[in-house]
């Protein structure tokens, strides 16, 4: 009867745990089910506020909410202040920093000295096209009216129509949540570099969504007639990938082109600015080889109970190397920071050195157009200044350059170096025919060195932008709250922060 009693208690015991084991298992499968099952957000078109998806995808919103702890302002003019030579005479000399979270992807666009203070819709210094890569609110007012009325006009016509920061519907469907390229100017460029759309897989598309931004681009000028009959002029965001997609095939392009982003205020060189090439250098590297995704080591997955989700914390992959490099990588993470960091290293190094030559280069030259040098003399000279900047700026200004294909970074910021090399060689002779002996270019070492020298009036573009934010930005937002595109917790606890206003 004991031993009978001891079986009993047992057997209930373990179908207790099984029944428990079951109804876990069931829970997780049901949840997993959920997820799995993708509900619609928006029948049709673009749902652009982000918190709207927060409702179906808590996770994924939760974890891109977390960019909004990427907040501090690294001032590159500060850091490195060769840069503002380099750029004399366009809006970066004003003001350049280190990216900061996608939350913050809006605002700094707005707070940047290179937009401008504009007092009104058709004011300021730049067009609709410096929106493009800012908001999800683009793809839906390009829907609504047309993409080349989207490219026409100045940037503050669209200051309360774009007012959500990257986020859900700038890569997902709106109804399908399934990876969608939402940006035209990406569709032309592949097909211009002979990609068959209909052959991109879904690992592909896992890069093809960052590749909207994360890529080098101009303002192409288009001609078109509005709805209206009217003859107008779009400035639409291209990729000049028709050459091919290297530093050097895309300076055929340009030149075949015959296009340049502005003239050097000192050098009076023909200019070209790289954006931000990030999705071009990782194709020339090992993990785009590998078949590796930006969004492998740049959104790695998380696991909570049965669900896999993609982490939508966009940032460094070095901040969480454990579950990011070392899923591939077999060192441990003390060894791994050490090689990073050598790469780096190495890439400063050569950076260095080619930023000193080039901003050099500039005032040598300008003190050659000074001493009354001749266009045919200063034609060749031009020339080297103007290939390598672009391969120096092609090398460096998608930031992860050093990690991504550090062979081809180190390859461009050495022929960079030796084109600036080149064209002081040649400037040297041009000076010496003009009487100019031991010239020595003046001291740009600080920032505010560099930006006297580039002639930017710092403190009056800092009184107009902090006019600007309290007058127009202020009425942006309120408009944007009305109309009901902004959700009323969207910029909750968000700060402030800027290059002239760090506090």
């Amino acid at each position: 009867m004991k031993t009978y009693s001891i079986v009993l208690a047992g057997s209930l015991v373990a179908i207790a745990a099984m029944a428990l084991m079951a109804g876990s298992i069931s829970g997780k499968q049901a949840e997993k089910e959920a997820i799995n099952t993708s509900p619609v957000v928006k029948e049709t078109g673009f749902e652009s506020k982000n918190e709207e998806w927060a409702r179906y995808f808590p996770r994924q919103y939760d974890s891109w909410k977390k960019t909004k702890n990427s907040d501090t302002i690294d001032d590159m003019l500060a850091k490195k202040p060769q840069l503002a030579i380099l750029w004399a005479g366009y809006g970066f000399a004003k003001d350049y920093n280190a990216p900061r979270g996608h939350y913050y992807a809006l605002q700094d666009n707005i707070n940047t000295l290179r937009t401008g203070a504009p007092t009104g819709p058709d004011t300021g210094p730049m067009p609709t096209a410096c929106w493009t890569c800012k908001s999800p609110d683009v793809p839906r007012v390009m829907a609504e009216e047309g993409e080349n009325e989207f490219f026409t006009g100045s940037w503050a016509r669209l200051g309360d129509q774009i007012v959500n920061s990257i986020g859900c519907a700038d890569c997902h469907d709106s109804k399908t949540a399934t990876l969608k390229i939402t940006r035209p100017h990406l569709l032309r460029g592949l097909e211009a570099s002979g990609t068959k759309l209909a052959d991109i897989t879904h690992q592909e598309m896992r890069s093809l969504v960052c590749a909207q931004c994360h890529v080098e681009y101009y303002f192409k000028p288009t001609d078109y007639t509005d709805a209206a009959g009217q003859a107008k002029n779009a400035k639409v965001v291209t990729l000049p990938w028709a050459e091919g997609l290297s530093g050097e095939e895309m300076e055929v392009y340009y030149d075949g082109y015959g296009f340049s982003d502005w003239t050097h205020k000192i050098s009076k060189t023909p200019m070209l600015k790289a954006q931000h090439p990030g999705y071009e250098l990782y194709k020339t590297g090992i993990h785009a080889r590998r078949g590796v995704a930006c969004a492998d080591c740049h959104m790695p997955y998380r696991r909570e109970g049965a669900v896999k989700y993609s982490d939508h914390n966009v940032g460094n992959p070095l901040d969480n190397i454990a579950v990011t490099c070392l899923t591939c990588h077999r060192e441990s993470e003390e060894e791994f920071k050490t090689v990073v960091k050598q790469k780096f290293a190495r890439k400063e190094q050569l950076e260095k050195l080619a930023m000193d030559n080039l901003g050099k280069a500039h005032l040598e030259a300008g003190k050659a157009w000074e001493s009354g040098a001749g266009e045919a003399e200063m034609e060749e000279v031009l020339q080297l200044i103007r290939s390598g900047q672009w391969l120096w700026d092609y090398a460096i200004a998608s930031h992860g350059s050093f990690y991504h294909a550090p062979e081809e970074t180190l390859r461009l910021l050495s022929v960079a170096n030796e084109r600036a090399l080149q064209a002081r060689l040649k400037l040297v002779a041009v000076l010496a025919g003009h009487g100019i002996f031991g010239y020595e270019a003046p001291d740009f070492s600080s920032k505010e060195k560099a930006q006297q020298l580039a002639g930017v009036p710092l403190a009056d573009l800092v009184n107009e932008k902090m006019t600007f934010k309290a007058t127009l930005v202020k009425e942006w937002e309120e408009t944007a709250l009305k109309e009901g595109r902004l959700h009323p917790d969207a910029r909750k606890g968000m700060s402030d922060y800027s290059s002239y206003k760090n506090k």
